[in-house]
């Protein structure tokens, strides 16, 4: 079992930037894939970023953040981040880290999830 805390979200003006942080209970952290998603008002959950379960090599990103996000993680601290720059206001949503055995976008991949955190960018 793995428990996911997300925060670091807040307001924020366009073209700025926001650090999320998503800290994983359990031993095992180090062997999952780690994602995030985002939900803005609506039924969709939309992958945002994907990070392998060694980091480093392979990351995966949605068109719609690539270039301005950057998906990292410490596995001595059991922490996956997301570093968001240049937001727009169309990158509001509350953000939800995501746990799972297999590295990827789609939803189904990951087992664990996070209660979310409210990223919001006014224009």
């Amino acid at each position: 079992q793995v428990q996911l805390v997300e925060s670091g979200g807040g307001l924020v003006q366009a073209g700025g930037s926001l650090r999320l942080s998503c800290v994983a209970s359990g031993r095992t952290f180090s062997t999952y894939a780690m994602g995030w998603f985002r939900q803005a008002p609506g039924p969709e959950r939309d992958f945002v970023a994907a990070i392998s379960w060694n980091g480093g090599d392979y990351t995966y990103y949605a068109d719609s953040v690539k270039g301005r996000f950057t998906i990292s993680r410490d596995n001595a601290k059991n922490t996956v981040y997301l570093q968001m720059n240049s937001l727009k206001p169309e990158d509001t949503a509350v953000y939800y880290c995501a746990a799972g055995s297999h590295y990827g976008s789609e939803y189904s991949k990951y087992d664990y999830w996070g209660q979310g955190t409210q990223v919001t960018v006014s224009s």
